[in-house]
């Protein structure tokens, strides 16, 4: 008989009890009020008493001996009324607790239910059903429409549908091209797409959703131990208080009441109830808390450090800024460029190519290719000599015309990269580009310093111009610049020492520096494995938004267990004294008792919802090519 099924029989025996010891004096039935109640009593207590001597074997103790001792005066006092109420109550709030925490673990039992069990395999040119836990990383699969993905991979196919709702809290589908990451738990939301396996079913995302909610199961964080502690005060406490109501009154109904009021068995259970719900919460928006001391411990942080590329940023140069010569359009300027990029092995040379294709350009073949290293490249296109790259490689000492000469100078105030393009010997077009700022970074570090953090800092790797740029447009207390991995660790114990701090980032380079922190947070979505597995909270969505999330909630959850303990007790404790002073009689003082404990629970159970989100930025960055962004800056300090 498992312990649930224990505490209905518990309870349906005292409520029967109860209801015998009332109604069946008055049906003329020769039978004593008082044994009926107490025998409806006994087999609690001798539940009850066998349930503490085995906790306090593996060395715990909890309020649970209160209740234990108010039963048993109960019955040896002759008050066996009080002593049923008190076992009804006592039954009743651990099958309130058992309902309490069923609900809060409902998202992983869902989670659960939805993993994936088979997965369709190519084996040559026939597809073939295995077992999910019989996929290997290169294995090509198909997932059909309105399936699971029963592993992480990458698409095969040009584009696809995906619903990331379950894994990424994002309402609508996602349109996934070539190579990018699917992620395990999502659903295909189109038609049926190949993608080759990239991690096994056990190391896949959704895998490691189920692990990290399972951890939150059974981590105890230092708030729920310290209630813990607290249990060994109370029993003491109200020992003391009911031996003085019965001395100072000779009423040894006072120290009866005295010890009812006190039994608050669900009471320290609400701690453990509300983190639960917390991390239940968090786990529907996409953010991963690595168990509930994760939650606690981001409650308490005060500081904030960002990595910059990628994560304050959107981690990669896209073009922000095009001035072309009067007679030349935009579209055509970029299709030169980007025709001629084609013959280039610069890190920039794709990400132009990939505009001009999203744009619809005809892309032509250049021949007569040139490149000069660390400058720029020429070539022929269409009959026409083009050359892209530095100022020196395109103009030598010849002046800037007109046209150019204010997008040249936001280049030297702005820190971005410059290319100069010229058409058969001809300054044609100015090119800037920049790792812009996330859209959503403003946003995210207002409603960080709102919700309580008093410093945000930067530590990058890059160069301090860059670094600069950023820090003075997102007003940012310190930028820390051209940091190794080690320097980013000791930049990290460094202000740890002064205040609780997280450590944010979404890089390989930033594990060791997020495993330093008080709290890592990892921009998992870009699959940063190292990272991830560093940290303690994982934001699976690329938004950084989530981690103005992560910390809202875990302030809203601490601050729900913290009401819930503490005014539950205050509450038990001005009972207490109520009793003390005869004004509340034993029976009374269960009723109130239990009504304390239902009141704290479901407070504590308020944690499974809450606000909204605050932002509703795009999850994609927006294409914004021709505009100027002040807030750019670059990863590159020259054009090759």
């Amino acid at each position: 008989m498992n312990e649930k099924t224990i505490h209905l029989t518990l309870l349906a025996l005292a409520l029967i009890g109860l209801i015998a010891g009332l109604t069946l004096p008055l049906l003329h039935f020769q039978v004593e009020a008082d044994l009926i109640w107490s025998a409806a009593t006994i087999p609690v207590i001798i539940a009850l008493t066998i349930s503490i001597i085995r906790d306090f074997l593996i060395g715990r103790f909890g309020v649970d001996a209160i209740a234990l001792v108010s039963m048993s005066a109960a019955v040896a006092m002759g008050q066996p009324l009080a002593g049923a109420v008190v076992a009804i109550m006592y039954t009743g709030g651990n099958v309130l607790e058992a309902y309490a925490r069923g609900k809060a673990e409902r998202d992983l039992r869902s989670l659960r239910d939805r993993t994936p069990r088979t997965a369709h395999k190519w084996i040559g040119d026939e597809l073939t059903d295995i077992a999910v836990e019989n996929v290997a990383v290169g294995d090509e699969l198909l997932v059909r429409a309105g399936e699971l993905l029963p592993v992480d991979g990458h698409l095969l196919d040009a584009r696809a549908s995906i619903d990331e709702s379950a894994v990424t809290g994002e309402p609508l589908p996602v349109a996934r091209s070539r190579d990018d990451l699917l992620r395990s738990g999502t659903v295909n939301a189109g038609e049926a797409v190949r993608f080759r396996a990239s991690a096994a079913a056990d190391q896949s995302t959704y895998a490691g959703i189920i692990k990290m909610v399972e951890a939150a199961q059974t981590a105890k964080t230092p708030f729920i131990r310290i209630a813990d502690r607290f249990a060994l005060f109370l029993l003491p406490a109200t020992l003391i208080v009911s031996g003085a109501a019965w001395w100072l009154s000779g009423d040894k109904i006072r120290a009866l009441a005295v010890l009812v009021v006190a039994t608050p068995c669900p009471l320290i259970l609400a701690a453990p109830v509300a983190f639960i719900g917390g991390v239940s919460r968090a786990a529907r928006t996409g953010i991963l808390m690595k168990g509930s001391a994760a939650l606690e411990a981001l409650a308490q942080v005060r500081t904030a450090i960002f990595d910059k590329t990628g994560t304050l940023t959107e981690g990669g140069a896209r073009l922000t800024t095009m001035e072309t010569v009067p007679d030349l359009a935009a579209d055509e300027a970029l299709r030169l460029l980007a025709s001629l990029e084609q013959a280039s092995h610069h890190v920039l040379a794709e990400t132009l190519v990939d505009l001009a294709r999203r744009k619809g350009l005809a892309l032509s073949h250049p021949t007569e290719i040139r490149e000069f290293r660390g400058s720029g490249i020429e070539g022929s296109v269409d009959g026409m000599r083009i050359r892209a790259g530095s100022r020196t490689l395109v103009l030598g000492d010849a002046a800037l015309p007109g046209w150019a000469k204010a997008a040249a100078a936001s280049a030297d105030d702005r820190s971005a990269l410059a290319i100069y393009l010229s058409v058969d010997e001809r300054l044609s077009a100015f090119v800037l580009m920049a790792d812009a700022i996330r859209e959503d970074t403003p946003a995210a570090l207002a409603r960080l310093r709102a919700s309580g953090i008093s410093r945000i800092i930067m530590v990058t790797g890059d160069d301090s111009e860059a670094a600069n740029v950023i820090a003075a447009s997102l007003k940012l207390d310190d930028a820390l610049a051209d940091k190794s991995p080690a320097e980013k660790v000791a930049a990290v114990e460094a202000e740890r020492v002064r205040q609780p701090t997280m450590m944010v980032g979404d890089g390989i380079n930033d594990a060791p520096a997020l495993a330093a922190a008080s709290v890592g947070i990892a921009m998992g979505a870009r699959g940063a494995t190292a990272s991830s597995e560093a940290a303690d909270v994982v934001i699976l969505v690329d938004r950084l938004d989530r981690v103005a999330e992560a910390f809202s909630i875990s302030l809203r959850t601490r601050s729900i267990a913290l009401q819930s303990i503490v005014v539950g007790l205050g509450l038990s404790g001005i009972a207490m004294v109520a009793a003390a002073f005869g004004y509340i009689t034993p029976v009374a003082g269960a009723l109130l008792q239990e009504g304390i404990d239902i009141a704290v629970i479901l407070n504590a159970l308020r944690t499974l919802k809450g606000p909204g989100l605050h932002s509703t930025a795009p999850s994609r960055p927006v294409d914004r090519t021709w505009e100027m962004k002040e807030q750019a800056s670059r990863p590159y300090t020259s054009r090759r």
